[in-house]
């Protein structure tokens, strides 16, 4: 087990003295200036979108989009076999400068619970001012204003935020679109369907913003790599933070992701924790907000299919017609590159939990031939095994289908498991019901699935 401390620079100049609390940890330093003196790791270039659209960024949104970053080369560059207890849970240290250290050193213990919350890893944040040269980092715009911009609305090019684009431009919302990428399947998925909408609504019914932001070995010098990148939602809602603030004004930012997906409650008992992703969840969303809240950002969050199943979204789509066109260019699938292990394009692989709720929705939703590649194309058509990749969430979804039909009300009890729903206790009824929804609607493909245990 090693502690991990990751230092920040901001350029050349900044050559302060930071004493780590931990002396025996493994210390790395990660600059985030260019050789240009200008912010790096696609966060200039994210500014640079902001200020074409005639939009100043506050220094405090400049700072979250930072510290997501730092919190996102941590989680990809130090791997959880070598050094966490148990195979999960890593120690880490940040120490980031800051435009107002006393404002962050406030919230250090607030950010280090919800970080754990969300990655399962124990997190210790420092803050110091930034070194002279850096005080300001927002860029500054000869533009205009763009005015008519209403909301800020995350768009990963999944289905999930697929649907939530084509209802709001139908709707008469002007949105700016906030996208992360790094790889290249993530990359693609996002730009033919930004040019698809735009197609179809216009170029003036919306803007997007899109970072592509990741850290390689030349970056951060801990020669690992880590798959799982629980911190990457921290990464979604910083970046769409630093757009909202932006518009100086109190700003919505949407997460549109169905009940389903947002409790993420896990279907056996080898998934607590963090091994389920907390992106949505409404701890996790509602302790950003208090961040938000804490740091003066005018910026509200909110995830308005929570109470709603992946297919009832697609059955409630305002275009319905108009998504069977565009819906196979969409892409949920978790990991699409591992189809080439089978000598094809990277797609979907259809057994996968996000593949599992996309194809029970499209055949609720839409009730058509699914125009999406699978590397499994026919669940059926094979016996699958459980202790194999293609049969291990299906046999999963199989037990969890079995539990609700026999005794439904466990869904009141199963909710509770991936973690407090204390922040909207209201709502616990309407999580409780979307989640025994969400599972007999996967229910529906994969009754006559046939899986022999491993």
């Amino acid at each position: 087990m090693k502690r991990f401390s990751l230092i920040t620079r901001l350029g050349k100049t900044d050559t302060a003295n930071v004493t780590v609390l931990q002396r025996d940890s493994s210390v790395h330093e990660l600059d985030f200036f260019d050789d240009d003196n200008r912010l790096a790791y696609g966060l200039g270039q994210a500014l640079d979108q902001l200020a074409s659209l005639g939009l100043t960024t506050p220094e405090t949104a400049i700072d979250l989009a930072l510290l997501a970053g730092l919190v996102n080369a941590a989680d990809t560059r130090v791997s959880r076999d070598i050094n966490a207890q148990g195979g999960w849970t890593r120690e880490i240290d940040l120490y980031l400068p800051v435009n107002d250290s006393s404002l962050w050193s406030a919230q250090a213990d607030h950010v280090g619970k919800m970080l754990r919350f969300l990655t399962g890893d124990r997190w210790r944040l420092f803050f110091r001012a930034r070194p002279k040269g850096a005080s300001s980092l927002s860029v500054a715009t000869d533009k205009l204003p763009l005015h008519g911009l209403d909301e800020v609305s995350l768009f990963s090019g999944g289905l999930d935020s697929l649907i939530a684009a084509i209802d709001s431009l139908t709707e008469g919302t002007h949105p700016l679109f906030v996208s992360h990428y790094w790889d290249a399947e993530t990359a693609k998925a996002q730009s033919y369907l930004l040019e698809r909408l735009e197609t179809k609504f216009g170029d003036e019914a919306f803007k997007s913003m899109r970072v592509r932001l990741g850290f390689d070995r030349n970056a951060l010098d801990t020669g690992q790599t880590e798959d799982t990148q629980r911190g990457r939602s921290f990464l979604f809602y910083a970046l769409a933070s630093l757009a909202a603030a932006s518009f100086g004004k109190k700003t919505t930012v949407n997460v549109p992701e169905n009940g389903l997906i947002a409790l993420n409650v896990p279907l056996d008992p080898l998934r607590f924790g963090a091994l389920s992703t907390r992106t949505a969840h409404p701890h996790f969303m509602a302790s950003m907000q208090r961040l938000l809240d804490g740091l003066g950002l005018r910026v509200s969050l909110n995830n308005p299919y929570r109470h709603r199943t992946k297919g009832e979204m697609t059955e409630d789509c305002a275009d319905k017609a108009y998504l069977r066109t565009i819906v196979g260019s969409s892409m949920s699938c978790s990991s699409p590159a591992k189809a080439r292990y089978k000598g094809l394009s990277p797609r979907h692989c259809g057994y996968c939990v996000p593949c599992l709720i996309r194809r029970a929705s499209l055949e609720a939703g839409l009730g058509s031939v699914d125009p999406t590649l699978y590397t499994v194309e026919d669940l059926s058509a094979q016996t699958l095994r459980s202790d194999r990749a293609e049969g291990e969430h299906v046999r999963s979804f199989q037990m969890m289908v079995a539990r609700l039909r026999e005794r439904p009300e466990l869904a009141g009890i199963l909710v509770h498991k991936p973690g407090p729903l204390i922040d909207a206790p209201a709502e616990i009824p309407a999580y409780a019901e979307v989640f025994r929804r969400g599972v007999l609607e996967v229910a529906s493909i994969l009754d006559d699935v046939t899986v022999e245990p491993g």
